[in-house]
């Protein structure tokens, strides 16, 4: 039995949601998202909110249960407050620069890194040095992916701790060649 699944997600105060078949459509004062719930899992509205349940005792029905339900939670939290990650960017002459709708990144390449900001995503760049990026958004899943990506151009590296790290990440230091 799924802990997680078991519990009905429940829908706040100024956020609409509705559940049409297997679709699931919430509305609220950032925005208006979607997500079709696996045809394992059933879902229904009731006075609780959103409750799912496994249509069978299989394993996969097992397996998306509390993922559905977790999903749903996603999209009532994206509506209602969004989902933010932040990024730090550390070196020497590593910085960040917005222009309009592009990202630009200084990581010591020959070239600087154009990075295209996504629909629905918002970038900020700030910081002392431009060294702080916050991604914000309010789907979960694209907010995650987009900082994952920008990341991903220069990762940080355990010697000297150079590159771009979630701020919550913790970089274990290396010891060096010693003589």
């Amino acid at each position: 039995m799924s802990r997680i699944g078991k519990k009905a997600v429940a829908i706040p105060a100024g956020i609409t949601a509705e559940v049409a078949g297997q679709t699931v459509k919430v509305k609220g004062p950032k925005g208006a998202l979607s997500y079709d719930v696996h045809e394992l899992i059933g879902v229904e509205q009731t006075s609780d909110g959103i409750q799912v349940t496994p249509h069978n005792e299989s394993k996969a029905a097992r397996s998306q249960w509390g993922t559905s339900r977790t999903r749903i939670l996603n999209l009532v939290e994206g509506v209602s407050k969004g989902f933010e990650k932040k990024l730090e960017i550390n070196g020497v002459g590593y910085k960040a620069a917005l222009n309009g709708k592009m990202l630009t990144l200084s990581l010591g390449y020959s070239h600087d890194v154009l990075f295209p900001v996504p629909d629905g995503i918002t970038i900020v760049v700030g910081g002392a040095k431009q060294d702080q990026i916050t991604v914000t958004g309010i789907d979960k899943q694209k907010v995650g992916q987009v900082a994952a990506e920008i990341r991903e151009w220069r990762g940080p590296e355990p010697y000297k701790g150079k590159g771009i790290k979630y701020s919550t990440e913790i970089i274990f230091r290396k010891e060096g060649k010693k003589k």
